[in-house]
């Protein structure tokens, strides 16, 4: 079964109707990045963080996954796909995706202060726990953080990323800029012989150019494509 990695970003999940943070008019615009995105920014003001995380919970109530979303769920049925994904949304695994590595966190778990990486202390939320007060704590007794890549801290799901990239058949990007990174430096372990498509309805510049096929469409309308050109 060929095997399929995907690459997500801000333009898969604002479909579904989710702010992006770097667009004009995005979260970033209203919130600077060192407040509520960097471990300075939490330990200087953690209730302005834990209601910046709070308030985006919130909105991912109020969303459903889009097309797009469905269709990446969808091809499982006839491989072997899986997403790597910048978003912190569960849009993904609301689609029905089972195989979701999540690069930067994820918006519904939550996890201790001072070993955020330590999978004893990481725990998922259910709705009715979304709204995070100061004074929860993890197990080892520190306040509940966001279960986030902030700013500065390491991205501990990059080697399993990449793992999964050298063993790729076929390679899509869907709604990245491709500027942030680790997650940009993916496509350095592409195989040569694979083929990339980038999804994204404004220009993306890469330097491998000539080896990127760019469908400038929205998220859902370029899955529908690549479906389509992988049928051929």
């Amino acid at each position: 079964m060929k095997k399929i990695v995907v690459l997500t970003g801000a333009g898969m999940s604002v479909e579904s109707g989710l702010s992006t943070f770097r667009d004009a008019g995005g979260l970033w615009d209203k919130y600077p990045v060192e407040d509520v995105a960097t471990p300075e920014g939490y330990a200087r003001n953690p209730l302005l963080v834990t209601k910046f995380y709070n308030e985006r919970r919130k909105q991912l109530a109020d969303v459903k996954p889009c097309k797009g979303h469905q269709l990446l769920a969808e091809m499982e049925k006839d491989y072997d796909v899986t997403i790597i994904t910048q978003n912190v949304d569960n849009l993904h695994e609301r689609a029905g995706s089972s195989r979701v590595i999540h690069l930067h966190g994820e918006l519904t778990k939550v996890t201790s202060s001072r070993e955020p990486n330590n999978p004893n202390y990481i725990q998922e939320l259910a709705p009715e726990q979304w709204e995070v007060k100061l004074g929860d704590t993890a197990t080892d007794g520190t306040q509940l953080r966001p279960f986030i890549v902030w700013f500065g801290e390491a991205v501990p799901m990059i080697e399993p990323a990449i793992d999964e990239v050298t063993q790729a058949d076929v390679f899509i990007v869907i709604g990245t800029s491709l500027n942030v990174y680790p997650a940009a430096g993916l496509l350095n372990y592409v195989r040569r012989d694979v083929p990339i498509y980038l999804i994204d309805p404004k220009p993306v510049t890469t330097a491998m150019g000539n080896r990127i096929k760019h469908l400038i469409k929205g998220a859902s309308e370029g899955v529908e494509e690549v479906i389509n050109l992988l049928k051929k």
